[in-house]
């Protein structure tokens, strides 16, 4: 399931990023706590319309072309079905085989499961945001990453 907070968070976060403005600049613009627009990005927190078009206003961006990015993002992910099935904790009983975030990073916070191993070759899926996860494959002869995240 889309959640449509996230993919706004996703969605104004990416802005921000790609103006590379902080969160503070673009708070202090917005009128809107730090906090809040971090829990926003986050998406851990709805915002009103209002507050949605302050800080469009304040990323320089007209609403409707962040509602369309956000509509297009939304009926792509309905179009594969599949691609948004969250990690699944593991059934009662067995041990996840978990890798600590603060092995990753940037991981911290985030789902990070060891999805097979066989000693050559382990694969790891990390789940970034609601429609982003990363997959990274190691391969320990050559002891190389290979990184995919969609």
């Amino acid at each position: 399931m889309v959640l449509l907070r996230r993919v706004i968070g996703d969605a104004l976060r990416t802005r921000r990023q790609g103006q590379h403005r902080t969160l503070r600049e673009v708070s202090s613009a917005a009128n809107v706590s730090l906090g809040y627009l971090s829990e926003i990005e986050r998406g851990h927190k709805e915002p009103s319309s209002e507050l949605l078009a302050a800080i469009c206003d304040a990323l320089g961006a007209r609403l409707s072309e962040l509602l369309r990015e956000v509509s297009d993002t939304v009926a792509l992910a309905e179009q594969m079905p599949g691609v948004l099935v969250p990690v699944q904790d593991e059934p009662a009983g067995q041990q996840p085989a978990s890798v600590p975030a603060s092995a990753h990073g940037k991981a911290a916070g985030r789902a990070v499961r060891q999805v097979s191993s066989d000693g050559s070759v382990s694969v790891q899926v990390r789940q970034d945001s609601a429609l982003k996860a990363t997959l990274r494959a190691r391969v320990r002869a050559t002891d190389r990453d290979v990184v995919c995240a969609a």
